[in-house]
């Protein structure tokens, strides 16, 4: 998909930073999940600039890789930005896309959890634990000193 060029909002100091952009913004769209979360966690220190990017991936006509990388984003945001993401992020539960609002619930309902729960899983069912494997030990046997496992000596 053929991503069209993004016009600068005109916070951005250089042309420098308006090429880090196009090229972040390139990144999320990428169908590879890792480089676009990557670029996603980056947008997300980029204050408005990469909220604008990130919004425009999770509300656009864009494939599941990006949305999800978009939400990642958003999830990450930090200080005066984490609340607009989470109205984004509100927002888009109610969006007619079933990919952006499943982007959506998880991420709110990952941002709701503490770290440390989010470190177990999102409640997940716990795996089956095999049966615990015991060693059964019976009559210890003597040792037989004569049948030593060292090779004999040649000599």
């Amino acid at each position: 998909m053929e991503l069209g060029k993004r016009q600068p909002s005109g916070r951005e100091k250089n042309a420098a930073i308006v090429a880090l952009l196009a090229q972040l913004r390139d990144k999320l769209h990428s169908k590879d999940i890792s480089t676009a979360r990557k670029a996603a966690f980056n947008l997300s220190w980029m204050q408005e600039d990469g909220l604008e990017i990130l919004v425009e991936a999770l509300f656009g006509s864009f494939p599941r890789t990006a949305k999800k990388a978009a939400a990642y984003g958003l999830r990450r945001m930090n200080g005066r930005m984490k609340k607009l993401a989470t109205e984004v992020l509100a927002r888009g539960l109610t969006y007619e896309n079933r990919v952006t609002q499943e982007a959506c619930a998880t991420s709110l309902k990952l941002m709701s959890l503490s770290p440390s729960a989010r470190k177990l899983g999102l409640g997940k069912k716990p795996r089956p634990r095999r049966p615990e494997i015991r060693e059964f030990r019976g009559k210890p046997r003597p040792r037989n000193e004569s049948h030593s496992r060292r090779r004999p000596s040649g000599r």
